[in-house]
């Protein structure tokens, strides 16, 4: 097995006549589905087996870090229209962000030619099933609600108006002064009374009813049963102690991250988020399927938001005594499709046999060092030197390249007055990590930026320096393969269990390259005894960091390490090339189509443009990008994807 450098794979397509004749129509299709999801993303070709929940996990630890695309960096992703419009002018923007060189991504382990395709250049062409912690895949393909005599009727939820809904979610919410509201009774009579009262109680949680009559009719009065508790838990009492306390489902959603789902749920359910639970994040731009847990919401509502909700479906019920917990799953089980490919038949085979056979290089993938002129890393490594006012001058400076307008402004200002007051005015979204961190200022002032900082939610602090960690890892395994290649090599290290242990020279012969383990930089660590154990240390003190002495004087800071495969070798592999005219047509059918009795797409023998579909799963902490980067030989970054992209436009 040899190693390949990566070298100037072109990143253009080869414009044959039939590319030229199509390039207007191609053009059409890229602009319309843009101007439906409101940004680029379709130059970006990151994904990640585990949105990294527990990246660094691995095998031995039981510390969570933030997905990367999380609620709290929401506010941060390219999706403005500042930056969307021309795509050569995003593409203009974007040559000041990061290429996979620049964070230590250089090497192959296959030796075919590489070619060039598009990936995700529709979000259905990213499709996730997550793997449960019994191996089992899971798939959406059932919407039936387990029976029970203790649901309500099928009335209950059509017999209040859209009026009294709205008046009972602001008294839920304590966003009135009333103190109760009153539904009169039409058509009375006790059952019909009997269905509102379930009605009232069963949707709104934290709400009590009871009958009066005003002037000779008949009113149902809610009001709060135990003071103004806005949001109250489900009520105890009304939960059937034979059910389980956590409903389970499966959640399907197109081109949502689990957050945002979470919270939409949690909005038409009037709860709090922190009743769901789940095994791990997914991917916002493509086709997810996972499992979600709720406490005490019955199957029979969930379903009823099937008739309500777009982009998302529902299904697969039953009732647990058990919640969720992160990094319970396998893994995740992909299927995609990268469109316009221009390899030969024997150079996909040749590709697609060596990741099913060999594997990928394991590498933190790009999303994981962010998008802009400033990585997240060089953040993390200020931190780490306990250089605050860096820490401050890299989340607020000035920085080239794409970012929302009101960033751009809010920078500038800081960068003209220092004032963090005057900066923030310049925020119209104050929940982004500039917003937070200005807020801080303002609140400790300028001489105590530790305490500002920390107004910073924990996850997405510790993400800064998760992002070091790794790009250290990912240039140590650079030079690991370079030196040594694709071989169990005297000094390396491999896991016993939990424990890492360094292979001797008697018993390299019983270890391949996929059983060795790398460290990330850590005080709880073990580092290889041969070149790259001191090229660790060489990198660090090049940092300013002594690997030595991880530990941090504020205890969130101190990285404790861990160990992750430097090869991972993909299961489940299968692919198939496919022929299409049509850009805007699906080449695969997914849960929800199966589910509606949706054809499968039919297909010309001979179209104008070729497609690769393939299918693996990957472990969790794994990134699904790195692996396709495996196939075509080409950098996954957004710049690079974006200049192939807007290439192709042309």
């Amino acid at each position: 097995m040899e190693t390949v450098e990566m070298n100037n794979v072109s990143l253009k397509r080869p414009r044959s006549e039939d590319d030229v004749a199509n390039a207007d129509e191609i053009k059409r299709q890229k602009i319309s589905e843009k101007s439906k999801t409101g940004n680029d993303s379709g130059q970006s070709i990151e994904a990640v087996s585990e949105q990294p929940d527990k990246p660094l996990l691995e095998e031995t630890k039981n510390e969570t870090i933030p997905n990367e695309e999380g609620e709290e960096q929401e506010d941060e992703e390219l999706e403005d229209s500042d930056e969307d419009g021309d795509p050569e002018s995003f593409a203009d923007m974007m040559k000041h962000g990061l290429t996979e060189s620049d964070v230590g991504i250089t090497k192959f382990v296959s030796s075919h030619k590489g070619f060039s395709g598009i990936l995700k250049e529709r979000y259905s062409d990213f499709v996730v099933h997550e793997i449960g912690k019994d191996g089992r895949v899971i798939h959406l393909d059932d919407f039936s609600v387990p029976v029970d005599d203790e649901d309500p009727s099928e009335e209950t939820f059509t017999v209040l108006s859209d009026e009294d809904k709205q008046r009972l979610e602001e008294l839920q919410l304590i966003k009135n002064k009333e103190t109760s509201v009153a539904i009169e009774v039409i058509e009375d009579t006790k059952e019909k009374r009997t269905v509102i009262h379930q009605a009232v109680k069963s949707l709104f949680p934290g709400l009590e009813t009871k009958t009066e009559d005003r002037d000779g009719k008949k009113y149902i009065i809610a009001y709060h049963a135990a003071g103004k508790k806005a949001l109250a838990n489900p009520r105890k009492h009304s939960w059937p102690k034979s059910r389980g306390s956590y409903c389970h489902f499966v959640l399907y959603k197109e081109n949502k991250d689990t957050m945002d789902a979470i919270n939409v749920l949690s909005k038409f359910l009037r709860v709090k988020p922190n009743i769901f639970s789940y095994m791990g994040t997914k991917d916002k731009r493509a086709i997810t399927v996972q499992e979600i847990a709720v406490l005490r919401i019955t199957a029979q509502r969930l379903a009823h938001l099937n008739k309500c909700l777009m982009n998302f479906k529902l299904g697969n019920f039953s009732y647990k005594n058990h919640p969720l917990k992160l990094g319970e799953l396998q893994g995740n089980h992909f299927t995609v499709v990268l469109r316009n490919i221009t390899g030969t038949d024997d150079q996909i085979e040749q590709a697609m046999h060596s990741l099913r056979e060999i594997g990928f290089i394991n590498y933190y993938g790009m999303q994981r060092f962010g998008t802009t002129a400033v990585p997240t890393y060089q953040i993390g490594r200020a931190i780490l030197q306990n250089n605050w006012n860096e820490v401050m001058d890299l989340i607020l400076k000035p920085r080239p390249g794409a970012e929302k307008g009101y960033l751009v402004k809010c920078r500038e200002e800081w960068a003209k007055t220092k004032d963090p007051a005057a900066a923030l005015k310049k925020l119209p979204v104050k929940r982004c990590v500039e917003g937070q961190l200005l807020r801080g200022l303002l609140k400790y002032g300028m001489k105590n930026i530790i305490s500002a900082f920390g107004i910073i939610p924990r996850n997405n602090r510790l993400m800064y320096i998760h992002s070091y960690q790794s790009y250290v890892w990912n240039n140590m395994v650079s030079k690991r393969i370079e030196e040594y290649g694709l071989r169990a090599v005297p000094g390396d290290l491999t896991l016993k269990g939990a424990t890492a242990v360094h292979i001797e020279e008697g018993d390299v012969d019983n270890y391949t390259i996929h059983d060795v383990v790398m460290p990330l930089p850590g005080f709880d660590v073990i580092y290889p005894k041969h070149k790259i154990g001191e090229a660790y240390k060489e990198m660090l003190v090049a940092d300013n960091l002594d690997i030595n002495n991880m530990r941090h004087k504020i205890r969130d800071y101190s990285l404790s390490g861990a160990y992750r495969k430097i090869i991972i070798r993909p299961q489940n592999v299968s692919w198939e090339v496919v022929a299409y005219d049509d850009p805007r047509i699906p080449l695969f059918t997914t849960d929800l189509d199966k589910l509606e009795g949706k054809p499968l797409p039919v297909l010309p023998t001979d179209g104008k443009f070729r497609a690769l579909k393939m299918e693996f799963s990957l472990p969790p902490s794994t990134y699904a990008t790195m692996a396709i980067r495996e196939v075509l030989k080409m950098d996954t970054s957004i710049k690079n994807q974006t200049q192939l992209n807007t290439t192709w436009l042309r």
